[in-house]
């Protein structure tokens, strides 16, 4: 097995040749992932572990960074027994930076308890410019720089992903529970079951998408396609409030766009059934839009409302893929509220304004 060395200080200190000053001074000892092997042979050795302060131990980072080509993992120095744990935090979110420094980037809000909120204060006054250790299973998930003294409520900044940042949320929350977590069963989905469960989920999205274009258009006609026309929209809307916010698209979420293409054209459905009747009864078509419109619109908003809090409740009280569900019939709800009401009614009033209509295609 081949390892990185500086060989201008090999033979007069082999083990920090093994070693690394990376990311411009914000990561102290760093360790190329081919030395990691050796490293943790020499740290093993009993000679080596007398010179490490009794109450101290080296922990390893829990994710590996890139500089240039090189794969890099952070080596630590903490103390054996936490200054603070899990127990003392009430709450860890992620949010988006408002000051001058952070607006814009991630960040990570997080609250403690009085007690906790004592102890991180001390902490910190006392260890000002130094790095604090986010330690999960023996891997130090984070190491943020302390800037200043902390208390109950505090923040994280300078992480440069939004990924990063729910990481450190997460794994700041499950600090919090009050037993140790056990693995009691391991699955790994395999890139060819992953791409085939994708392939099957964007299929029945657009399958489900066309078998409702055409059906409007052969039920409804001309109606139908402008029901189809406000579809469409609100499918790109859709997507684009998703881009904008970075959603990630999951299977669930997919599942969520089906059930928003079947809730879009479910009210068009029933503005369309509310003007026959008033077709029906012998008003005209300008008079039959609007009485269609405003009779249909009470039970539309009460279905769609009552699904909205049903989607609040699962992305409130559901993880992972339930969120993802939850945040796509969200948005989907909404959105389709906006097309299906206003975008079509506007299409019909352009429509009966310009010429007098005896009949609605319908």
């Amino acid at each position: 097995t081949s390892i990185l060395v500086d060989e201008r200080i090999f033979k007069k200190n082999p083990f920090i040749a093994l070693l690394r000053s990376a990311g411009g001074g914000a990561r102290e000892v760093s360790v190329p992932v081919e030395n990691i092997a050796a490293v943790n042979r020499i740290l093993a050795r009993e000679d080596i572990k007398k010179l490490i302060p009794p109450d101290a131990e080296m922990l390893w980072s829990s994710e590996t960074f890139r500089i240039g080509d090189k794969q890099y993992k952070e080596l630590f120095l903490v103390k054996k027994d936490a200054e603070l744990t899990g127990k003392y935090l009430t709450d860890a979110k992620v949010n988006i930076g408002q000051g001058v420094q952070n607006a814009g980037r991630p960040v990570v809000n997080f609250t403690l308890n009085r007690r906790g909120g004592r102890i991180i204060g001390r902490v910190s006054k006392a260890n000002i410019n130094r790095r604090l250790a986010i330690v999960l299973d023996n891997k130090v998930v984070s190491a943020p720089r302390i800037q200043s003294q902390l208390g109950m409520s505090s923040q994280i900044t300078g992480i440069p992903t939004m990924d990063e940042a729910k990481m450190i949320a997460i794994v700041l929350r499950a600090g919090a529970l009050p037993t140790p977590v056990k693995i009691t069963q391991e699955t790994t989905v395999g890139p060819t079951l992953g791409k085939d469960s994708i392939k099957r989920g964007s299929y029945s999205t657009i399958l489900g998408f066309l078998l409702v274009i055409i059906f409007m258009v052969f039920y409804y006609k001309m109606s139908g396609i402008i029901a189809d026309v406000a579809l469409v929209l609100n499918l790109l809307i859709l997507a684009a409030v998703l881009a904008q916010f970075r959603f990630t698209l999951t299977l669930p979420g997919m599942a969520g766009i089906v059930l928003t293409i079947g809730m879009a054209v479910d009210a068009n459905v029933l503005v369309f059934e509310r003007i026959r009747e008033e077709l029906n009864v012998g008003k005209t078509v300008k008079a039959a839009i609007d009485a269609g419109y405003s009779r249909a619109f009470r039970t539309i908003f009460d279905a769609n409302l009552t699904t909205l809090m049903t989607a609040i409740v699962l992305y409130q009280f559901g993880t992972g893929p339930i969120r993802g569900f939850a945040v796509t019939l969200s948005i989907g709800i909404v959105v389709s509220m906006f097309t299906a009401l206003f975008v079509t009614r506007v299409i019909f009033n352009t429509i009966t304004s310009r010429r007098t209509l005896k009949k609605l295609s319908i």
